[in-house]
């Protein structure tokens, strides 16, 4: 079989494919796409074996990615919790990877990653596992009643009684007020845990290219933001893809009055999953809180070709030290180097 390279944002086959294919996520769209693209200069890709001016039969979106500080390599897809190929069946990915491998050589990239959600990709060699993680999913076809039910006396159930009790507010949308509220406690929840924001002008590109698709969620306690979600929505699927928080009003439980509302709204709309996203396996806070919502916990396993040599940016900036020079810097400073590094962490 023969492999094409297509431009999934300006071939419009690449949209008609994903509202086709039921494996298709909200990370494998043409607007997910260009807000990398914006974002941080990506050149985005897909390989197919469809010939041109057919219709799509499958495809792997990749983004190129070439700086001066790191190596050149293809990924699928850079800060995308997962990436599944879009294939009918062993043969095309089999053809695709190889494809892969040629196009590795003759480009010299230095490597080629692979988000997979499939278990089953783990077994494709060359490709190794590289780095593997938790993975939170909560069926949304039980009755809201039911789904309660589910939830954690405890840390949920009573939490979002809590925020009830307490009056908080709760505002959603997308427009300018909102996102300076979420990146406010964004910060606040990124200082705390010693890493570098996300630029501002990423959430500013999801909501231009991603639109209705995307919402930010702000609880308040008299005024005062005191938790932020923001969600995405494709198809039958709503995504948790940010929360954020000021973790000293953490006890009236706005996160959870809002991932509550969430999923009472994504109910209401019938969609049928909410993708709680990948927590590091490391994280056991994280996971703990996923799972209190009864959510199905699974194994997300990322592929690397040939298998990792070295440190990557973003697992530097995880260490100790850096941690630490994060938790102490100004706010100008923390937002300057979230701007100037996380096109390099992808």
């Amino acid at each position: 079989m023969t492999v094409y390279k297509i431009d999934p944002i300006r071939d419009r086959r690449w949209t008609e494919f994903l509202q086709r294919h039921p494996e298709a996520s909200v990370f494998h769209t043409s607007g997910w796409l260009e807000a990398l693209q914006r974002s941080y200069g990506y050149e985005p890709v897909v390989f197919t074996t469809s010939p041109p001016d057919t219709e799509l039969g499958n495809g792997i979106p990749f983004c190129r990615i070439t700086t001066w500080l790191t190596r050149r390599r293809l990924v699928s897809l850079p800060f995308s919790d997962h990436c599944t190929p879009l294939v009918e069946n062993s043969a095309e990915l089999t053809c695709l990877l190889t494809s892969l491998r040629r196009e590795l050589e003759n480009e010299k990239w230095n490597y080629i990653e692979i988000r997979a959600g499939d278990p089953h990709l783990p077994s494709l060699a060359p490709f190794a596992k590289a780095k593997a993680f938790c993975f939170h999913k909560l069926d949304l076809r039980p009755s809201s009643d039911e789904l309660f039910r589910g939830f954690h006396k405890d840390c949920v159930q009573r939490k979002i009684q809590r925020a009830e009790r307490e009056g908080l507010t709760c505002e959603e949308g997308r427009d300018d007020l909102l996102l300076r509220k979420f990146y406010h406690l964004l910060l606040i929840t990124r200082r705390r845990h010693g890493l570098a924001p996300q630029p501002v002008r990423w959430f500013r590109n999801l909501i231009a290219c991603l639109g209705d698709g995307v919402k930010i969620r702000v609880a308040s306690k008299d005024g005062r933001p005191v938790a932020s979600i923001l969600t995405l929505r494709h198809k039958r699927v709503l995504v948790y893809k940010y929360g954020c928080s000021d973790h000293r009003f953490n006890n009236l439980g706005g996160t959870q009055l809002l991932m509550w509302k969430a999923i009472q709204e994504a109910k209401n709309d019938q969609l049928e999953e909410f993708d709680m996203g990948r927590s590091d396996c490391d994280k056991p806070g994280l996971i703990a809180f996923k799972d209190r919502w009864g959510a199905a916990r699974s194994t997300l396993s990322y592929l690397r070709y040939p298998s990792r040599s070295s440190q990557t940016i973003s697992e530097a900036m995880q260490g100790n030290v850096a941690k630490y020079v994060l938790a102490h810097v100004p706010d100008s400073l923390l937002v300057a180097t979230g701007s100037l590094l996380y096109k390099y962490m992808g």
